[in-house]
C-alpha cells in the first residue's frame, strides 16, 4: 500500500477552490495571451473554464498587466493566480487588483524588506503565496553545494524560501518544485512530501510540444500522483493551453482521481481494418472533449467486427467497423448494423442518451 501524503497536507483556499487535505486534485493552466490585453485574456480563460480548468495563472510582467487583473476578474469564474518575477511592486499591485494567489520565488524578488512587503500585502488579504522553484533558476550556492542541479537541491531551495515567508509570520503557502528532467522531478517530490505539510503544485516544466510534453507529463505526473503526492497539477505544453487541461483531465481520470467524463478506447488497427478507423477515432476524441458530464462513460471505437464486440464489452457504447458498414455495440451486445457513413452520427446520437 503506497503512502497517501495528499490526505495529510494543509488545506489552502484559493479563491474558493480548496486544495490539500484530501480535496480533489485541481487542474491548472496558464494563459499565453498578453495579460495587458484584458479582452483576449478573458476570452482564453473562458475557453479554459469550459474545458475544465479549475485555476488559471497569468503572467504579470508589467504594471499595466497587474492593473488588468481587476478587469479580468470581473468576467471569469475561476481563481486567478498572478505569476510574478523580480519586481516586488508588481506582486503587491497584483494582490491589490484582485489576484486570488500569487506565484513568486522569494529569492528573485529582492532583499528581505521587499519580500516582507509582498508577504504582508498577501497576509492582509489572506492571499496564498505559491513558492515556485525551477531547476533552471536554482540558486548558485545550492548548485555549488551539490555539484549540479539535483532533486535534493530543489527541495532545499524550496524549503529555504518557505522559511523566509514563515519567519515573516505567514504560512498560507503552496509549494512548487519543477524540472524538465522527469526522474529528477519525481525524486524531488518524493523527498519534499516527507518534509512538509504544505500542498504541492506538481508539473513537469518545459516538457515540450503536444507529443513529447504529454508523454513526459503522463510519466512524471502519473508516477507522482500515484504515490499520493500532489494537490494541483499543470501539464505544461508548447501549444494551446486548452490542450493542457484535456491532458490533465485524462491523467487524473486514468489514475482514478477524477470522476465524470467520457473515456475513449480504440484499437490500434491491423490488416483486417477496412474503414478509416484513425480518422473516426480522432473525430470521436474531439467531440467528447467538449462534453461535460458527471457520469463515467466509456466509448469504444473498434476497427474490426471480428473482435470488436468482445473488445468493447466493458464500454457503455461502441462502434466496430466492417467493409462499408459497422456495428453499434452496447455493453458488448450488438444492437444493429449501420452504413459506414452513418457510424459517427449514430454514435453521437446514442451518446446523448447516456450523458
Amino acid at each position: 500500500m503506497l503512502p497517501i501524503y495528499r490526505n495529510n497536507t494543509k488545506v489552502i483556499n484559493i479563491g474558493g477552490v480548496k486544495i490539500g487535505g484530501g480535496n480533489p486534485v485541481a487542474i491548472q493552466s496558464m494563459t499565453n495571451t498578453k495579460t495587458e490585453d484584458a479582452d483576449s485574456t478573458i476570452n482564453q480563460i473562458l475557453e479554459l473554464e469550459k474545458s475544465g480548468c479549475d485555476i488559471i495563472r497569468c503572467a504579470v510582467p508589467s504594471m499595466q498587466a497587474a492593473q488588468a487583473l481587476k478587469e479580468i476578474k470581473k468576467s471569469i469564474h475561476i481563481p486567478l493566480v498572478a505569476d510574478i518575477h523580480f519586481d516586488y511592486k508588481l506582486a503587491i499591485a497584483a494582490i491589490e487588483n484582485g489576484a486570488d494567489k500569487i506565484r513568486i520565488n522569494p529569492g528573485n524578488i529582492g532583499d528581505k524588506d521587499k519580500v516582507k512587503a509582498v508577504v504582508m500585502a498577501a497576509k492582509e488579504r489572506n492571499i496564498p503565496i505559491r513558492v515556485g522553484v525551477n531547476s533552471g533558476s536554482l540558486e548558485k550556492e545550492i548548485i555549488e553545494e551539490y555539484g549540479k542541479v539535483t532533486a535534493e537541491g530543489l527541495v532545499k531551495s524550496a524549503l529555504l524560501q518557505v522559511k523566509t515567508i514563515e519567519d515573516i509570520g505567514y504560512n498560507n503557502i503552496v509549494i512548487s518544485i519543477k524540472s524538465s528532467d522527469v526522474l529528477m522531478c519525481i525524486k524531488a517530490h518524493e523527498i519534499i512530501a516527507k518534509e512538509t505539510k504544505y500542498p504541492l503544485h506538481v508539473g513537469i516544466t518545459e516538457s515540450g510540444t503536444i507529443l513529447s510534453g504529454n508523454i513526459k507529463s503522463a510519466v512524471g505526473l502519473g508516477n507522482i500522483l500515484y504515490q499520493g503526492i500532489g494537490d494541483t497539477i499543470r501539464v505544461s505544453l508548447t501549444g494551446n493551453p486548452v490542450e493542457e487541461v484535456h491532458s490533465a483531465k485524462l491523467i487524473l481520470k486514468t489514475l482514478g482521481l477524477k470522476k465524470g467524463g467520457i473515456t475513449v478506447v480504440s484499437c490500434p488497427t491491423c490488416g483486417r481494418t477496412q474503414i478509416d478507423l484513425i480518422g473516426l477515432a480522432n473525430k470521436v476524441e474531439e467531440i467528447v472533449k467538449t462534453v461535460d458530464t458527471d457520469k463515467d462513460i466509456k466509448v469504444a471505437v473498434m476497427g474490426c467486427i471480428v473482435n470488436g464486440p468482445g473488445e468493447a464489452r466493458e464500454a457503455d457504447i461502441g462502434i466496430a467497423g466492417g467493409k462499408g458498414e459497422g456495428l453499434l455495440i452496447k455493453k458488448g451486445e450488438v444492437i444493429k448494423k449501420i452504413p459506414e457513413s452513418g457510424l459517427l452520427d449514430t454514435l453521437v446520437e446514442e451518446l446523448q442518451y447516456l450523458i
